[in-house]
């Protein structure tokens, strides 16, 4: 019984350990996925406000808006809300030509990084820049107020307490991690095609 249980066991293994390439092409598929979601999002109005306190508090990003940091907090709508006020204000801060070229970007990336499945020098740039982004995004946990619980009375407020907006840029642990070992990936392919 112990022999068949370890035969099992070690088939399994072997099953396992011949899934690598299986796995590092299904996180070039998973981060396709979700930049070209995000990355067309960027071009709904509600996805474009939604990134101004990220974008605003940002010392890499911010000159990209018209207005100065601590504004948009009064211009601000829910998820679905049209207030022509608020819209026209971000209009004139240039919130949605700015999402709408961030999504195009964010798409590019998204796609490079998944033709490295078949261009490890294409899969290489888009790896590249699936880091950088990612560092990016991971940058707003510290200059973005709005991804801590604020201090609001209840005495949980604070690291390490995420808002929904600090969950969102939080999970860019696991997609730079993917995108390094994509990285890996493609420039293995590459000395190999050198020898």
């Amino acid at each position: 019984m112990m022999t068949k249980l370890s035969n099992l066991f070690y088939t399994f293994l072997n099953m396992a350990a011949s899934t690598q390439k299986l796995g590092i092409n299904l996180i070039r598929v998973a981060i396709l996925i979700i930049f070209v979601w995000i990355g067309g999002l960027k071009f709904y109005n509600y996805e474009a406000e939604g990134i101004v306190p990220f974008v605003a508090n940002s010392p890499f990003m911010s000159f990209f808006y018209t207005k100065s940091a601590p504004e948009y907090k009064e211009y601000k709508l829910k998820e679905g809300e049209f207030n022509e006020a608020k819209h026209q204000w971000h209009v004139e801060n240039n919130t949605y030509g700015f999402s709408h070229g961030l999504g195009i970007l964010i798409m590019v990336i998204g796609i490079l990084t998944f033709l490295g499945i078949f261009s490890p020098k294409i899969g290489l740039v888009g790896a590249g820049l699936a880091i950088i982004m990612t560092i990016g995004t991971l940058s707003f946990l510290v200059t973005t107020p709005e991804v801590w619980v604020p201090d609001l009375g209840s005495g949980e407020h604070g690291f390490p307490l995420l808002t929904g907006a600090g969950r969102l840029v939080i999970k860019d642990t696991a997609i730079i991690a993917g995108a390094i070992v994509l990285l890996s990936d493609c420039a293995q392919r590459i000395l190999k095609q050198k020898r």
